[in-house]
């Protein structure tokens, strides 16, 4: 039986990679989000996340394919959006608070700052 190519590069395997399944709605459902490889570190997705390039993120994995692991990071990058908030103190969308509500481990004493929509 013939053995199909891997879809992970060969030369940059061992390294931590997330993914961000991302909620598009109702019709559309959610997917996971294609993006460049060079985009697929921590930082990368954290600053994506805080950004807005993630609207309505779902789930985080990690895997190194290169180790032959992989797991459910959510929780571990949605506290490290938090303290990231936290330590800014750089607003946030509702979405994005919503997001860290649902899925950080570690909760926060102080209060994350919202956008005003229309505010100037």
């Amino acid at each position: 039986m013939r053995q199909s190519p891997s879809i992970v590069p060969t030369d940059r395997l061992d390294r931590d990679i997330y993914l961000v399944l991302e909620d598009f709605g109702a019709r559309a459902g959610c997917a996971w989000r294609e993006t460049d490889e060079a985009d697929t570190d921590l930082e990368a997705v954290l600053q994506g996340l805080l950004s807005g390039q993630y609207v309505y993120p779902v789930r985080i994995v990690c895997f190194n394919a290169g180790e032959g692991w992989s797991r459910d990071a959510t929780s571990d990058v949605a506290a490290a959006l938090a303290q990231r908030a936290v330590d800014s103190d750089g607003e946030i969308s509702t979405a994005l608070q919503d997001f860290i509500a649902a899925n950080a481990t570690r909760r926060f004493d102080v209060q994350l700052a919202v956008p005003l929509q229309g505010a100037a």
